[in-house]
């Protein structure tokens, strides 16, 4: 049995599954002060007739990283970077606490400047007295060579809570993406490490051994300790379960927008021929430019338990959740109560929300009922506006699937995919206005939790060869190969091959899961004079990312 937990920003659903088929399916509020017991309520009810000796494993999606960056939660970071020459340091200062080092290497990963140790060691004593306990490190063209960055690592001369390196964060070329993908991933280490110190509790009340992964934003999961080296990779876990839990519960092969609809925000998700899309440099957060391989999705502020004004003669929705709907004794008036009140739905207190719809009503100069509507109406409109914005946002640039690149693929949705509690009753007035067929998907009301449990690990690594100086570099790992002048493309897809292989199952990979590709393939010859001196090969290959090999059988969507 596997069972799947979505740590939202409302609720917090689970679900026990079994073979192909959901078992048991549990849905509570989540209390934002202490996590552990919204794990441990929604546990308890979904394991109450299950021996917790019988879990295969427990996959959680989080939007404990996601927040922590979006409401600045984060820890202070001193960032040590070794820039070389070329871009400004006025263009790569992340922070107030960013200091710049001598020594670089060059594109090919030849050093040509040496750190000064003193300058590391009085930048280091500098954080000390700072206060500052979480460092990143990152030099240019480190992920050629990462020697600049563990040389400044020994050199510093003081012990740090948490130390990032930028070589280790992805094996993709982009030196100001690197600096902050690393300055996140120490930001949100503390943050980040806490959580797993309570899931970690949490697991150890049942008394029983199952592996416990985490979720990235990517679609993949990794085991919840190779997590607390990379936090980063967990950035928007939530959107990503949603896509995947529609991957899991229905089947098409079409052009689809998809809609996770909960009580604080709306994911949007679209597919190209069935398959969901992916940022192919990296996702964006907080304004934030990342190397993290991640699904394309956008979050909107408005949801179920949006709270609903009346301001200068116009119903404003959202961004804003003051709490729950009024039908479960929130403060104000919500799209939830309007459903309430308009008989869309039967859930929570319908005086309770009659009345808060009923005090919009009054300002507005309208009947609770022309209130309702038209607060449906206007959610329902403001998140087809966002869909039609971000469909032609897509149409503008090359589309990159999980799988591939499409070549002058343009996207024409014709079906709407919605997931969330809030999904039965909104699904269809949004694919009106839309001009789209709706299908919900059987356990819509919890597709994340179904997306988490069912997701496969991933994972990616690059491997970098240059012939000349005999060196290979397994750059994700940090390590160096010594390799003959006679070595080929084949030795290194060979290579990165068996290195992904055990990268993905040291995460938690299962074997009959390990799908690996090469996603990227170059060689450059290397000419002085006027002869070849050697090649550089650069190899980059991933575990796709897709649904577990025992996933639940694809479910007509109704």
């Amino acid at each position: 049995m596997i069972l799947g937990i979505d740590v939202g920003g409302t609720h917090t659903d689970a679900v026990l599954i079994d073979g192909n088929r959901v078992v048991e399916k549990v849905k509570v509020v989540t209390d934002r002060i202490d996590l552990s017991r919204s794990l441990l309520k929604v546990t308890d009810k979904a394991l109450h007739e299950t021996n917790p000796e019988d879990l295969e494993r427990v996959v959680l999606s989080t939007t404990i990283s996601t927040n922590a960056i979006v409401q600045n939660l984060t820890s202070p970071v001193g960032m040590i970077l070794a820039s070389g020459p070329g871009l400004s340091p006025s263009a790569l200062r992340i922070n107030e606490n960013c200091h710049f080092v001598s020594g670089y290497v060059n594109h090919r990963g030849i050093p040509v400047a040496p750190i000064d140790k003193g300058t590391v060691q009085k930048t280091g004593m500098l954080f000390k007295t700072s206060g500052i306990d979480h460092i990143g490190i990152v030099g240019k063209f480190s992920c050629r060579n990462p020697d600049i960055e563990t040389d400044i690592e020994d050199a510093l001369g003081f012990t740090f809570s948490h130390c990032s390196l930028g070589h280790r964060m992805s094996g993709n070329l982009n030196f100001p993406r690197r600096i902050a993908t690393t300055y996140l991933n120490a930001s949100i280490s503390d943050i980040y490490g806490d959580f797993i110190t309570m899931v970690t509790a949490f697991a150890g009340r049942f008394k029983a051994s199952f592996p416990i992964f985490i979720l990235k934003a990517d679609g993949g999961t990794f085991e919840i300790n190779q997590s607390a080296r990379y936090p980063v990779q967990t950035i928007l876990s939530g959107p990503a379960a949603s896509i995947m839990g529609i991957l899991s519960l229905a089947e098409f092969t079409t052009d689809a927008v998809a809609l996770d609809i909960g009580g604080t925000t709306t994911d949007i998700a679209i597919f190209a021929d069935g398959s969901p899309l992916l940022e192919p440099l990296g996702v964006t957060i907080a304004g934030h430019k990342t190397l993290i391989r991640g699904l394309r999705t956008r979050s909107i502020g408005i949801g179920g338990d949006s709270a609903a004004e009346f301001v200068n003669g116009e119903y404003i929705i959202g961004p804003e959740r003051k709490g729950p709907a009024a039908a479960f004794g929130g403060p104000c008036p919500t799209p939830t109560d309007a459903m309430v009140v308009l008989g869309l739905t039967e859930i929570g207190d319908k005086e309770k929300a009659l009345a808060a719809i009923g005090t919009i009503a009054q300002k507005a100069g309208h009947t609770a009922g022309k209130a309702a509507e038209t607060i449906f109406d206007e959610t329902c409109r403001k998140i087809a506006r966002a869909v039609i914005g971000m469909v032609e946002e897509v149409n503008n640039e090359p589309v990159y699937t999980i799988h591939e690149l499409l070549e002058g693929k343009r996207i024409k949705p014709e079906r709407l995919y919605a997931v969330g509690g809030p999904a039965e009753p909104m699904a269809p007035a949004i694919g009106s206005i839309l001009g789209y067929s709706v299908n919900i998907p059987d356990h819509a009301e919890v597709a994340n939790a179904v997306g988490a449990a069912l997701a496969r690990t991933t994972t990616e690594l690059t491997v970098l060869a240059d012939t000349e100086k005999m060196i290979a570099t397994i750059v994700e790992e940090g390590l160096q190969l010594s390799i003959s002048p006679k070595f080929s493309k084949a030795d290194a897809i060979g290579i990165c091959k068996e290195k992904l292989r055990e990268r993905a199952l040291s995460m938690g990979a299962a074997e009959e899961d390990l799908e690996l590709e090469i996603i990227e393939e170059h060689v450059f010859n290397m000419v002085r004079g006027y002869s070849k001196v050697g090649q550089n090969i650069r190899i980059k290959g991933q575990v796709k990312p897709g649904l577990i090999s025992r996933c639940m059988k694809s479910a007509p969507a109704r």
